[in-house]
């Protein structure tokens, strides 16, 4: 599997570098993001715009992990980069329901640092 990690003091971007997103590669996104928030990371960008297919919805159920593993951290797990066919799974899987979808990593990153912020005012750090 291929990809990339990028690791800021807020967060990390773990960058996808394959074609097709496969039950092949699954599991190692999967056993990354365990390793990422092990590290202490509870902001994670998900970025899939290298990927240009996915024919299964279950293998895309491994966000959801990410997902899970951010909110009991109390940050945020937001995947960008998904063209139109991974978007019509996304949709037709429900996964949209409770990962956060945003379309470039920008948006990603202004997303994580806005959240800071508020809990910062709040006083929740």
């Amino acid at each position: 599997m291929k990809f990339s990690v990028d690791k800021h003091d807020k967060y990390v971007t773990l960058k996808l570098k394959e074609a097709e997103f496969t039950n092949d590669n699954a599991p190692g996104v999967k056993s990354e993001l365990y390793l990422l928030n092990a590290e202490g990371f509870k902001n994670i960008i998900v970025d899939l715009s290298h990927v240009k297919e996915c024919k299964d919805a279950q293998d895309l159920s491994c966000l959801l992990v990410g997902d899970r593993l951010c909110k009991a951290a109390g940050g945020l797990f937001i995947v960008t980069g998904i063209n139109d066919e991974i978007a019509e799974i996304i949709e037709l899987s429900n996964i949209f329901q409770s990962v956060t979808f945003v379309n470039t990593l920008e948006e990603a990153t202004d997303f994580i640092f806005m959240d800071e912020l508020e809990k910062e005012f709040r006083g929740e750090k």
